[in-house]
């Protein structure tokens, strides 16, 4: 009787031990699924994070960036030119001259009236007036103003110098302008920035043609 009693027991007890086995079988598979829930929640805020750090670098380092538009004169095509002679130097010109203000902000370049003085030999022979205006961001503004250049102020000093140049075909000028203005990034950040114009241009008297053209 004592045997039967025992083989009746003995099974409940390992029934026990297959439930207590199932049951730390399913808490090690939660364990392992918070962990895996919290490793994901983990790594999306550390790329959130990340993101976050990379669009603020961008947009101090970029955006926040502000820099002086490029105020040059293009390439152009003269209309008239008529020069002197070696013992009689002196030259009349005219021609379109294609103003461009590139501004490369992320915000527009509003700027004020102001002039471009066209040179020959440090002396002042022509000037052109550019109208108060503004250059939308990354983009350029053109600006296309009729120009006429004479030697007729020229000082004695300077003019045989240009005799010289006549001689040898090529007449040199320069143009040089100052543009003032501000630079508006969100409707908020504004900053004031001047353009410089520097430009050298070498006239064929032969061909009248500008045969070289740099600006700084």
């Amino acid at each position: 009787m004592a045997e039967k009693n025992q083989n009746q027991y003995q099974p409940s007890e390992s029934n026990g031990y297959h439930r207590s086995d199932r049951e730390s079988l399913h808490t090690m598979e939660d364990e392992e699924a918070k962990r895996k829930k919290r490793m994901k929640w983990t790594i999306g805020i550390i790329a959130f994070v990340i993101f976050q750090v990379v669009q603020a670098l961008f947009f101090v380092l970029v955006i926040m960036k502000f820099k002086s538009p490029k105020f040059r004169v293009g390439d152009f095509a003269i209309q008239t030119l008529n020069v002197g002679t070696q013992a009689s130097p002196s030259f009349d010109m005219s021609f379109i001259a294609p103003i461009r203000v590139k501004n490369t902000n992320w915000g527009p370049f509003k700027y004020d009236a102001s002039t471009v003085d066209f040179t020959y030999g440090g002396v002042q022979v022509g000037q052109v007036i550019i109208p108060k205006s503004k250059a939308n961001f990354k983009s350029t503004k053109k600006i296309d103003v009729n120009v006429a250049l004479s030697s007729a102020n020229l000082p004695s000093s300077i003019s045989s110098n240009l005799g010289s140049d006549l001689n040898l075909g090529v007449i040199t000028l320069n143009s040089q302008g100052k543009l003032k203005g501000k630079i508006t990034i969100m409707f908020m950040f504004k900053k004031t920035k001047i353009s410089q114009m520097n430009c050298t241009m070498a006239i064929n008297t032969s061909t009248k043609a500008v045969q070289s053209l740099s600006c700084k």
